[in-house]
């Protein structure tokens, strides 16, 4: 039983560890890269527009969609690691 309830513990502890890691990235990107180093990467063109204008309108969705698969692989493979396993 104390086994089973280690297991559990260390899965949610790895799980809201991969949301607040992810949550940050996202956060970096949308709102860091998009909004306040957008003058910094003004000077960057990217397809026609500047590089911070690209992260505000593009970049911030790609890398959620990105975050999205990763977060997927990876609770995967914890779920493997720990045996939660959907089999």
């Amino acid at each position: 039983m104390a086994d089973q309830s280690d297991k559990a513990a260390l899965y949610w502890k790895a799980n809201v560890r991969l949301i607040v890691i992810s949550l940050a990235i996202w956060a970096f990107v949308s709102y860091g890269c998009g909004i306040l180093f957008r003058p910094l990467l003004a000077g960057i063109s990217v397809g026609g527009t500047d590089l911070g204008f690209w992260f505000a309108q593009q970049g911030s969705i790609l890398t959620f969609i990105g975050l999205i698969f990763f977060y997927a692989w990876r609770m995967n493979t914890l779920d493997k690691e720990l045996g939660a396993g959907e089999e």
